[in-house]
């Protein structure tokens, strides 16, 4: 069985590729991540399109939101080195049977009515639905989604941990919880553990950082920039604690 990197490819390969692009995603799958982080808004159109800002100024050669464009319009954009900006079926196309995604809708408020259905047809279509879960830091668009789907796994994103979450996660049944690395707590991580969440660490690129979370907490996933960085860590350190393939 061959090695796999436990934890998520932050938009693919961003270090050495353009973000949430098919060749980001191609990279960290050819580097045995079997988790990929992507982010999702919607086109003027109705369609779900990976990308992080809800605009396209910083990641492609064009202006304006990702809401005003349709998706032929938004295909028309240079995302970098060629690349165009993917729908979410390209994406989750791509990693069918290769790797679990992390769908994080960028709703805010209802930025993007409809967001959360197009996003679960989307999933259902190409069926994908055992092989992905849905987060977001606007827990009212988790609230949709389970809403929605009764059999879908979702996860909670946070800035900082804070015990108020659990309540919410059980509820909802959430699997997942995301926080920002610099705020975990052995009293979080335990507490995780004891809801039968996994709890992932974001976004942890320094070398130093790696190892601390790796030695002090084995069982967390990493979202990273740095991929290639994070597996030595992970080979260097022991990769047999259980991290296969399936």
């Amino acid at each position: 069985m061959s090695v796999t990197i436990p934890g998520l490819a932050h938009r693919g390969y961003p270090k050495r590729y353009s973000e949430n692009t098919i060749a980001s995603f191609r990279a960290a799958l050819a580097l045995s991540f079997r988790h990929l982080e992507l982010d999702v808004h919607l086109t003027k159109d109705g369609v779900p399109v990976v990308i992080h800002d809800p605009t396209v100024n910083r990641t492609t050669n064009g202006t304006g939101f990702v809401k005003d464009y349709t998706l032929a319009e938004l295909r028309k954009l240079d995302a970098g080195h060629g690349e165009t900006i993917p729908t979410l079926e390209e994406v989750l196309l791509l990693a069918k049977d290769r790797a679990q995604v992390d769908i994080e809708l960028k709703q805010s408020g209802n930025l993007y009515a409809g967001l959360e259905e197009k996003v679960l047809e989307t999933v259902r279509a190409c069926g994908m639905s055992d092989q992905v879960f849905v987060t977001s830091f606007d827990h009212y668009s988790i609230v949709r989604m389970r809403e929605l789907s009764e059999e879908l796994e979702l996860g909670l994103v946070l800035y900082g941990a804070t015990p108020s979450v659990f309540p919410l996660a059980r509820e909802l049944r959430a699997r997942y919880i995301s926080v920002k690395y610099i705020y975990l707590t052995d009293h979080f991580v335990r507490t995780c553990e004891e809801h039968g969440i996994q709890l992932i660490a974001w976004t942890v690129d320094d070398e130093a950082d790696m190892r601390k979370l790796r030695s002090q907490y084995p069982q967390v996933w990493v979202c990273t920039n740095e991929l290639e960085r994070w597996k030595r860590c992970v080979e260097e350190t022991g990769s047999h604690r259980s991290e296969v393939s399936l």
